[in-house]
């Protein structure tokens, strides 16, 4: 799990899962996905398969060119919709 972003109004972790238990190494990519948390609802949506890919190129195009916080914050703000979830602290 790595702490990607965290700000007054969000909190980003991308989790990389390993390959399931009886797989040879390198027999199917890990699976990984993105935990969004947006902190003023309490609310959290998990990103895998093809949400996570989308993710993971706007995160490639972050580093491609520095945004402002407020341009990382408006993006993570449209998945807040996706959030149906409420964060339950375990």
């Amino acid at each position: 799990m790595h702490m990607l972003y965290d700000s007054d109004d969000f909190v980003v972790v991308h989790l990389l899962a390993p390959a399931p238990e009886g797989e040879q190494a390198g027999a199917a990519p890990a699976r990984h996905g993105f935990e969004i948390v947006d902190k003023r609802s309490n609310r959290e949506v998990y990103l895998d398969g093809s949400w996570a890919e989308a993710f993971q190129r706007q995160l490639l195009a972050w580093q491609q060119r520095t945004p402002t916080q407020d341009e990382v914050e408006a993006t993570l703000d449209g998945y807040t919709g996706l959030a149906q979830h409420p964060l339950v602290v375990h």
